[in-house]
């Protein structure tokens, strides 16, 4: 084979075809589009029964690895899609047995939003292999690589591929300052190859990484390591394509890519452009272009089941902003979701203002799920609750827990006076550990089974409600058919989702009048270029709706907040009620854990008194101002 001065391959175009000759040193190529796709564009809702059609097409397509689980599948699929996170992986396993499957396992944290104890994390490691899992992308999000002991044992005795991260993320524009620079990341890798992974992962979730950086780094890695390098970058900022390409020109080994309609914005590059880039020259992936659009073309279909679930374009085009406020993908949609719940839009630029001051409070940590979300939350706490600057008026429980040290060492000392005053009377004490945090958890599966044993028929149950108490139970419940699925956790049919664009339509055309005629009505949402608009339209079933409806809205969010009362300070769910009615409450003790924004808040009592009235039920969802708990004051 002979190439030129630019590394292409001499060859008759009529051999850049399926059968075209073989590249001395192929690009390896990831597909992230059933997972990390959908995740980034679409909040996780994408639904296997949607995924099916390409299964099979992606399979033969010549993909390195597939990811198809991990990250936050586990959580959106039994919270908000009814659906088995198990099944999803042996049914995606049936249909696509010849390509790798490659997950998202976020180290200790497993699937979740804290450290899990160890016999937790080994149960679920070893049921996601029985399950079909492959390789896993093991990260944690202080890159304290300490917390991957535990699944890292359980993955090599199974024999499986280990993935090791190095979470990429700045606190400048570009690769240079003084804490993440060139030399911390290379010592990273370098405790990642005493570790015995079998590949490493740059992990870019924010789409921070630029291409004459990544170039650099890629060269710089491949001196002290033979071991591969996987490249996985967001579109966020726009250079995600460019930093492939460099990263590829230095040697990279392997790169994530999606399918071209789950691809860019806040998602990854496309690969289609990619193959077509690297058509005959050394990199060549050799997979077949025509395959790959055919799967593009069938997964096209079913977007319009998620375009209500897109963020508004103001928030989700390519934004170079995110080199100045460091904010992934993810954490942006969660906190202009909170703040839009909160009716705080107007908040957003005091948030991003904030955020560099509340990530150097709580050590410089990168950002990434779940720390993306502790500092994302905290900071629109700090916003909306504090009376001067630095307050901490409100501070999390995941906050409090990482200045205590459960998730492991962060990147620089956290401020001492807001650790202290996150561990004033913390139930595990106020010193901080310094030891792995998986190392002082209690073991949690065997309580998990007695007290879900009326519930969970299998293991997989077992680890589910381990991870996801609260949520859990609902999704057995309903698995079981002890509770009917509510309507808002269904699938959609195209049928209906063309019935509801023909009804956006003639809203928009003026063609609907205002009110159905005669019978029951319900209104419709939906969502136009950013625009929400609301559509009334006859239904039959509106009327056995109503009372439920009435009943939610009126079970405590009119009233108006005596003493003693607890309202919700933000939009969540009702996680837990540390009191019953009749009990004895003293001033500053917690009576309610609220989750919002999947993190916990305390809320505690700001009388001596005793309960009066429980206004909700656990797993309950509240709006802000609702009324969940009365207590009657007492001298």
């Amino acid at each position: 084979m002979n190439y030129d001065k630019h590394g292409v391959l001499e060859m008759s175009p009529l051999e850049f075809g399926p059968d075209r000759t073989k590249a001395s040193n192929p690009i390896k190529i990831n597909d992230v589009s059933l997972r990390d796709g959908h995740q980034s564009l679409f909040a996780t809702r994408g639904r296997t029964e949607d995924m099916l059609p390409v299964a099979e097409m992606i399979d033969n397509a010549g993909y390195n690895a597939v990811e198809t689980w991990g990250g936050a599948t586990f959580d959106t699929m039994h919270r908000f899609l009814a659906e088995d996170p198990w099944e999803r992986l042996r049914t995606l396993k049936k249909h696509m047995p010849k390509t790798p499957f490659s997950m998202l396992l976020r180290g200790q944290n497993v699937v979740g939003y804290r450290n899990y104890a160890d016999d937790v994390v080994k149960a679920f490691v070893q049921r996601a292999i029985d399950n079909g899992m492959d390789i896993f992308r093991c990260f944690d999000a202080l890159n304290d690589y300490r917390n991957f002991e535990t699944a890292a044992q359980v993955i090599k005795d199974n024999g499986k591929h280990f993935q090791g991260v190095v979470c990429y993320t700045l606190n400048q524009p570009r690769l240079g300052g003084d804490v993440y620079n060139m030399e911390y990341y290379l010592n990273k890798v370098k405790e990642l190859e005493k570790f015995g992974v079998d590949s490493i992962c740059i992990k870019d979730m924010a789409g921070l990484i630029a291409p004459y950086d990544i170039y650099n780094l890629v060269r710089e890695i491949k001196k002290i390591t033979d071991t591969p390098i996987n490249l996985h970058t967001h579109f966020t900022s726009g250079m995600g394509d460019l930093s492939i390409f460099k990263a590829i020109e230095a040697g990279v080994d392997i790169v994530d890519t999606c399918i071209g309609p789950y691809a860019y914005r806040t998602s990854h590059a496309a690969v289609e452009p990619i193959i077509m880039s690297l058509l005959g020259t050394n990199r060549d992936s050799g997979m077949d272009i025509n395959q790959i659009t055919a799967i593009a073309e069938e997964m096209e279909k079913y977007i319009p089941k998620y375009k209500h679930l897109d963020n508004s374009p103001k928030y989700s085009t390519t934004d170079i902003n995110v080199l100045l406020h460091q904010t992934p993908g993810g954490m942006l949609s969660n906190l202009v979701n909170q703040l839009k719940a909160m009716d705080a839009l107007d908040k957003l630029p005091e948030v991003f203002r904030l955020l560099p001051k509340v990530r150097k409070d709580l050590g410089n940590i990168p950002l990434v799920t779940p720390t993306s979300q502790i500092v994302g939350v905290q900071t629109v706490n700090n916003v909306l609750f504090d009376s001067y600057e630095g307050e901490y008026a409100q501070i999390t429980k995941e906050v409090k827990d990482l200045c205590f040290g459960l998730y492991g060492k962060t990147t620089e000392p956290i401020n001492p006076e807001v650790q202290k005053k996150a561990l004033k009377d913390y139930p595990r004490g106020e010193e901080p550990i310094t030891v792995r945090p998986g190392s002082i958890l209690q073991p949690e599966m065997e309580e998990v089974k007695t007290q879900f044993s009326d519930l969970a028929k299998d293991i997989d149950d077992e680890v589910l409600c381990a991870l996801y108490p609260v949520t859990g139970k609902r999704f057995l419940k309903w698995k079981y058919g002890q509770e009917e699925v509510p309507a808002e956790f269904k699938a959609k049919t195209m049928e209906q989702v063309e019935k509801e664009q023909e009804l956006i339509r003639k809203a928009l055309s003026g063609e609907l009048t205002s009110k159905g005629k005669g019978g029951a009505t319900r209104e419709l949402e939906v969502k136009v270029d950013g625009e929400v608009f609301t559509v009334e339209i006859n239904d039959p079933n509106a009327a056995a709706a109503a009372p439920r409806l009435r009943r939610v809205k009126n079970n405590g969010a009119k009233e108006v907040a005596a003493e003693g009362s607890i309202p919700a300070p933000i939009p969540g769910m009702i996680l837990e009620y540390k009191k019953k009615p009749g009990d004895k409450v003293t001033v500053g003790e917690t009576v309610v854990i609220l989750e919002a924004m999947k993190m916990m808040n305390n809320l505690d009592s700001t009388v001596n008194g005793v309960v009066k009235e429980v206004k909700f039920e656990q797993g309950d969802s509240v709006a802000k101002g609702d009324i969940l708990m009365v207590i009657e004051p007492v001298e």
